[in-house]
């Protein structure tokens, strides 16, 4: 970018660690979220804005995560009037470090519901932020049911793009990326997981999925019974964050290399598509 572009976005700060700009950093003009998002009767901007991967890893180290962070995210989380986390203490690290002095509550899986009315309200008096621990908020994260209840009064909802486990670790696993599905967390229990995997055994698109570390070599185990352990796979473990992790090759030498070790980390899991049938020769 120009100088003579920063200057028209009025540049007078630095953001604390943002290396890939060096001392320069934005701001942009007050008032200007006004004429992005409309008002409503009131008079007021009626925004509930989902800013995507934007706390510090649980170390409190921002190495990855934190330096991933888009200026508009920052802009963003700056601009509301109140930020709602899934925990608190960890985005208050992130807002700590880029100085960002925005009110904090906590919205999370277990009081999702008490507080939905509560957050409603705030938007009826001006813009919300909604910030996820380590993902996009409603992606397999709390956020949807606040997302639908704020469409359903007429709110605005934006998302602010960042950090995004399932993209990171399907660009990066070599398998084809023009069509996928994303399954999210397979069944807890095992027949009902098995049942699961039968439903896709057939399935030709590259497949996403999510798991966590107490399950990852049960559901590894189940993918090999059902779909054999010559399947391509690729296995991302804390993508976006400081102990990242990808181990490519088939199901059976993923599950070899999470046997060599304890599992940590949240997984993201890559499988190629089932094989094209045959042709008559």
């Amino acid at each position: 970018m120009t100088d003579e572009a920063f200057a028209a976005l009025n540049v007078t700060k630095t953001f604390p660690g943002v290396k890939a700009l060096s001392d320069v950093s934005m701001r942009l003009r007050k008032g200007s979220i006004h004429a992005l998002l409309g008002e409503n009767g009131a008079g007021k901007s009626t925004l509930i804005k989902v800013v995507s991967g934007v706390h510090p890893a649980d170390s409190g180290r921002l190495v990855l995560d934190g330096e991933d962070i888009t200026l508009r995210a920052l802009r963003i989380l700056r601009e509301v009037d109140l930020i709602a986390a899934e925990d608190t203490r960890h985005t208050r690290k992130l807002l700590k470090r880029y100085e960002i002095t925005t009110k904090l509550t906590s919205y999370h899986e277990h009081n999702k519901e008490a507080r939905e009315e509560h957050l409603l309200d705030i938007l009826g008096e001006g813009d919300l932020a909604l910030v996820s621990d380590a993902g996009t908020p409603g992606l397999s994260d709390p956020g949807f049911e606040l997302v639908q209840a704020a469409l359903e009064r007429g709110y605005e909802v934006t998302s602010i793009p960042g950090p995004s486990a399932p993209i990171a670790a399907l660009v990066a696993s070599g398998l084809p990326t023009d069509s996928f599905i994303f399954l999210g967390y397979l069944p807890r229990k095992a027949k009902a997981r098995r049942a699961f995997i039968e439903s896709f055994s057939n399935e030709r698109r590259t497949l996403v999925l999510f798991e966590v570390p107490h399950r990852i070599q049960k559901t590894l185990g189940d993918l090999i019974a059902i779909l054999g352990e010559g399947r391509l796979a690729a296995l991302g473990r804390e993508l976006t964050k400081l102990h990242e992790e990808i181990v490519r090759g088939t199901l059976g030498e993923v599950q070899a290399h999470i046997a060599s070790g304890e599992p940590r980390g949240e997984y993201t899991l890559v499988l190629g598509g089932a094989p094209a049938p045959g042709k008559w020769t």
